[in-house]
């Protein structure tokens, strides 16, 4: 018998927010997500796109309302869009209230309208610069003219779209305002994100990249009036409105603002592990009691033992100018 109890942590946070990379695979190599010779996981150990769907409806069943698929770039796995258009049923029946994707931009020419017409009516685009030389840079792989055209897809097909760019210093500090401006002049939102602690790549100190959010705030506000917004939407950022333009601005600070205590979601990566925090090495394999099973109900069990697992908060710390709280997996494979 199916137990339809709401999903609730020991901290009394109701677990309704899922987040679920479809691949570790990605057309970029960004220098603070990846190493440039990634070695990606084997096919068979990937859920597959059927599994996925039941993965995803089983966590619908039990409270989830928001679904955001990652990666890796999730549009670069093969027949993606069929999963969407199998998570439309569950925006139909009033299940699901929202259905969204964080991308790098690179497939939405391609894939655009698929994703309106799938029911996604947001998506979040990362892009840390509008300078075609950095971007190759630090994407390695990547061309900026190719998301550039993405974004103007995106908006066509009447998606909103809103820029998560990692503030980097010494990288992007000089274009604050640029992408600040660029924004405004498109109407997208736009979120600046502390860089995280994760991750061997080989090449990068973590500490160097370092710019800490209060710094770009404190530079905002000496433009701008900046409101501080009470809204959420449902992920980690604390918003303030630039009473001057109206726009919008997002920060993420995983380390120099603990947003543990309303934290109502959980990731999933691509293998079916669930991680119950970001920043903990915590997690719980649901693909095993998936795939031992034909119906749900060791997959239910898995996962509400999973959340009582639920800490309370991370730990990552770079006040002690060493990387402290570091987590051994690269973003790619928890999906951002």
């Amino acid at each position: 018998m199916e137990n339809t109890a709401p999903l609730i942590d020991p901290f009394a946070r109701a677990i309704n927010y899922l987040r679920v990379s479809v691949t570790d695979r990605c057309d970029f190599r960004c220098v603070y997500c990846m190493s440039e010779n990634m070695t990606f996981l084997p096919k068979k150990e990937l859920l597959t796109l059927e599994e996925l769907d039941r993965m995803c409806s089983t966590f619908i069943r039990m409270g989830v309302q928001k679904l955001r698929i990652t990666g890796g770039e999730p549009l670069v796995r093969r027949d993606i869009m069929t999963f969407f258009q199998s998570m439309t049923r569950h925006l139909d029946s009033g299940a699901l209230k929202e259905l969204t994707l964080t991308t790098n931009g690179s497939q939405l020419s391609r894939f655009a309208e698929q994703l309106y017409a799938a029911g996604i009516r947001r998506i979040n685009v990362s892009l840390d610069t509008l300078d075609e030389t950095k971007f190759a840079e630090i994407t390695r792989w990547g061309r900026l003219k190719q998301v550039l055209e993405g974004i103007d897809a995106a908006q066509k097909a009447g998606l909103r779209v809103k820029i998560n760019a990692v503030a980097l210093k010494d990288f992007n500090e000089d274009e604050l305002f640029t992408l600040q401006e660029w924004c405004a002049s498109r109407d997208m939102d736009l979120t600046f994100i502390e860089v995280m602690p994760m991750g061997d790549l080989g090449n990068e100190d973590r500490i160097t990249q370092y710019w800490s959010l209060k710094d770009l705030r404190a530079r905002l506000a000496e433009r701008f009036n900046l409101i501080d917004l009470a809204e959420r939407t449902g992920g980690p950022a604390r918003y303030v409105k630039l009473e001057e333009t109206g726009q919008k601005i997002g920060f993420i600070t995983p380390l120099t603002h603990n947003f543990c205590e309303s934290c109502n979601r959980v990731r999933l990566t691509c293998t079916g592990e669930l991680y119950m925090c970001l920043g903990q090495e915590d997690m719980a394999d649901l693909r095993a009691p998936l795939r031992d099973s034909r119906d749900d109900v060791l997959l239910e069990e898995a996962i509400r033992a999973a959340i009582e697992r639920k800490p309370k908060g991370h730990d990552f710390d770079y006040s002690r100018q060493k990387v402290d709280g570091q987590v051994s997996r690269h973003m790619s494979h928890t999906g951002g």
